[in-house]
């Protein structure tokens, strides 16, 4: 039985470390949209070790992970499932989209993770001008 890196395994930052450099295009545009709590005032983080997997983003406040998946995963659908199980079991909730709907509907991938998360950040005003009393910041 092979190994199970854990967070703990240094190669499995180092690698986390590296996809963050080398992100696709698809993961570069979703990147730019969760950012800096730019999507309903929401902290998400890229290229994150759960467990024995990398997830491309997380939003840990949210108990949310999404993945963005190239072709290569049409072929992989089994440890894809084994990774979301493991996922789920560890408390995270999971949406994957395909690089191509990231590329041409980055506003409707938005809507959907939005809707996962209930919408804004409890707290965030959506007018763009940070956090409300009930929030930690003020713009």
């Amino acid at each position: 039985m092979a190994e199970i890196k854990t967070l703990r395994d240094p190669t499995l930052r180092i690698r986390a470390k590296q996809m963050r450099a080398q992100d696709t295009r698809a993961e570069a545009r979703l990147w730019s949209a969760l950012r800096a709590h730019r999507l309903g005032g929401w902290k998400w983080r890229r290229q994150v070790p759960k467990g024995p997997y990398i997830v491309d983003f997380v939003c840990d406040e949210g108990r949310l992970a999404v993945e963005v998946d190239g072709g290569q995963h049409a072929d992989q659908i089994l440890y894809d499932e084994r990774r979301s199980l493991y996922l789920a079991r560890s408390g995270l909730r999971v949406l994957r989209f395909w690089n191509s709907e990231v590329l041409t509907n980055c506003n409707g991938v938005c809507l959907t993770i939005l809707d996962a998360l209930g919408r804004d950040r409890p707290g965030w005003d959506p007018m763009g001008h940070g956090w409300t009393a009930r929030g930690s910041r003020e713009d």
